[in-house]
């Protein structure tokens, strides 16, 4: 698996040198993400399977599970 070439920082992961950060990645047809403070650790899956759990956790569907 090609590790992604540009890794961003979350916004809301604060402005600090500190390793608790989430961070995104893009290749050609999937979206890495990852803790900064364990980079070799990879949640690698797909925009539309994205965007189906955030619709999921926006519309309470997880909410009690």
């Amino acid at each position: 698996m090609p590790t992604p070439m540009h890794w961003q920082k979350s916004s809301f992961s604060g402005g600090a040198d500190g390793n608790n950060c989430v961070e995104l990645g893009t290749a050609a047809r999937t979206i890495h993400l990852r803790e900064s403070d364990t980079p070799s650790i990879e949640l690698v899956t797909t925009p539309t399977s994205l965007v189906h759990l955030l619709q999921g956790i926006r519309s309470g569907a997880f909410d009690g599970a």
